[in-house]
């Protein structure tokens, strides 16, 4: 049986011309009858669950593995929207080079992903983490075991975070003050695989002086949410970038 879908995609909001012509041509060679792309912070925030199509202001951050989608949504369309390169990838790869200047230990990406769920956080913890870590010394090259603790990949994980609250400043700074008022209310919803950072949603808390929530299943809400658009087609004309 030939089947010609129709096909949602996910996009961060500042992608290029260039780049969303070929997430679509790949999609038209896959065989697809319509491809529609969607903003990534707009499918998170369905997915999570929050109310876009009401005339107040909804916050969302959604940190991925490539990128952190920022948007402020109201009525069904995106007040401001933000996305910076900064999310789980580039944590994971701060991580190895961290133990490779302090250790000359040399990990690899599962590893240090593994490091990063582990113990990785980016606000003090209530009780410390400590985690033994495999790799191979750069000197001698030979296999090495060494022990960490949470604050070193605290430290390691510093500048990533900054540059993700330094985004959520940016957003929160740009939002029109009636739906300021909204967020302010309402606080803000993390989404992504990112969301899950031990006490991340602490330290925004803390710099911010906003609610902050976590989607009930982070991981999948841009799926749940791509997933309701195709069922919800009239929505999905209002919000789709073409």
């Amino acid at each position: 049986m030939l089947v010609h879908p129709r096909i949602v995609i996910g996009v961060p909001s500042e992608i290029t011309q260039v780049e969303k012509r070929a997430v679509m041509d790949s999609a038209y060679r896959a065989k697809a009858s319509e491809v529609h792309l969607v903003e990534q912070a707009m499918v998170a925030a369905i997915g999570a669950g929050l109310p876009i199509t009401e005339p107040s202001g909804n916050m969302v951050v959604d940190i991925g593995g490539g990128t952190t989608d920022i948007a402020v949504i109201s009525l069904s369309g995106i007040v401001y929207s933000r996305s910076v390169r900064m999310a789980g990838n580039q944590m994971d790869e701060a991580i190895m080079n961290y133990l490779k200047r302090k250790y000359n230990l040399l990990v690899g990406e599962r590893t240090a992903e593994q490091i990063k769920m582990e113990i990785g956080s980016s606000y003090p913890l209530d009780k410390p983490l400590t985690m033994e870590i495999k790799g191979r010394n750069l000197i001698e090259g030979v296999p090495k075991t060494i022990t960490v603790d949470d604050s070193e990949i605290r430290e390691s994980l510093s500048e990533c975070v900054s540059t993700i609250m330094n985004a959520i400043r940016v957003a929160l700074e740009r939002t029109p003050p009636e739906l300021s008022a909204d967020i302010s209310d309402r606080g803000i919803v993390l989404t992504g695989g990112g969301a899950l950072l031990k006490n991340l949603d602490k330290r925004i808390r803390e710099e911010t002086g906003l609610p902050v929530s976590i989607a009930d299943d982070p991981l999948c809400s841009v799926v749940l949410g791509t997933g309701k658009m195709l069922s919800d087609f009239k929505l999905l004309r209002k919000i789709s970038i073409e």
